[in-house]
């Protein structure tokens, strides 16, 4: 499993530990099936009313991939060796290599744009196609996340919904004089207020924000690609493409500034 998920999970476990078992006389008295089933029935009937059959099951799948695993460093390392491999290729006039190498290629994104080259295409062309690539999925994922985040507003909607069903039950039992029956009525009320609340913030927000997050790392890793395809196109030497990759994917640099540790000189000037 994602180990930050993991983590997650474990925290969450321990915090309605912590709410149920050391807050309340009866641990039970949080556990309110009428009230959760109102949250959850109702979120995902708004759910799929707002938002097409194939994109709530493509959810459900990404999901899944999301609780299983991060984007590996080491697919986009492969990736980006591939790239380098076949711009040797590509240097050299060997189109069957590049071609024997398209087939082992398990990123269409960098199987499309290397066929382009080999066939001549335009430069612009190339970068317009793998652009537009780009959009699509960003648009599709970003979709995905959308989802989610109006799930969490939905989902505490249906709590003050349920919050409103139990006190109009409540009024009733009151007006009736059965005031044996007052406890659950209430605990309907307001459970369904802190179920809707706990789903929002401790499922659907989260999620959605790992969700973002892959995609954003996603498109890097597509931009570096697109970087390195148009190089290829430009036939630039297959070392000047390995380094200008590794510079683009630096991480945590200060290009603006040089940042660097005091030496013994400069402490034994500061503290006299």
């Amino acid at each position: 499993m994602n180990p930050s998920t993991l983590i997650g999970i474990i925290a969450s476990a321990l915090l309605l530990a912590t709410v149920v078992l050391f807050t309340a006389q009866a641990p039970s008295s949080f556990f309110n099936l009428p009230g959760l089933a109102i949250v959850l029935t109702g979120t995902l009937a708004a759910s799929f009313i707002s938002y097409p059959l194939r994109e709530m099951q493509r959810l459900c799948r990404q999901i899944a991939v999301v609780f299983r695993r991060e984007p590996q460093a080491s697919e986009l390392e492969s990736d980006l060796g591939q790239l380098i491999e076949m711009s040797r290729h590509w240097s050299r006039g060997n189109i069957r290599a590049i071609e024997g190498a398209l087939e082992s290629t398990t990123n269409p994104f960098l199987r499309t744009g290397i066929q382009m080259v080999i066939a001549n295409t335009r430069e612009e062309e190339i970068r317009e196609m793998l652009r537009w690539r780009m959009v699509r999925v960003k648009a599709k994922e970003r979709t995905e996340a959308q989802i989610l985040r109006t799930m969490a507003v939905y989902a505490p909607a249906f709590g003050m919904l349920g919050t409103l069903v139990g006190l109009i039950n409540m009024l009733e039992v009151i007006q009736a004089g059965d005031l044996a029956v007052i406890g659950p009525r209430l605990a309907v009320a307001l459970m369904s207020t802190f179920y809707g609340i706990l789903l929002a913030n401790l499922l659907f927000k989260p999620i959605a924000v790992k969700l973002e997050r892959r995609t954003e790392a996603r498109l890097m890793a597509m931009t570096l690609l697109l970087e390195g395809i148009m190089m290829v196109s430009k036939r630039r030497l297959p070392a000047f493409i390995e380094e200008a990759l590794n510079t683009y994917r630096a991480e945590h640099r200060d290009e603006m500034r040089d940042v660097r540790r005091p030496q013994p000189a400069d402490t034994a000037a500061e503290s006299a």
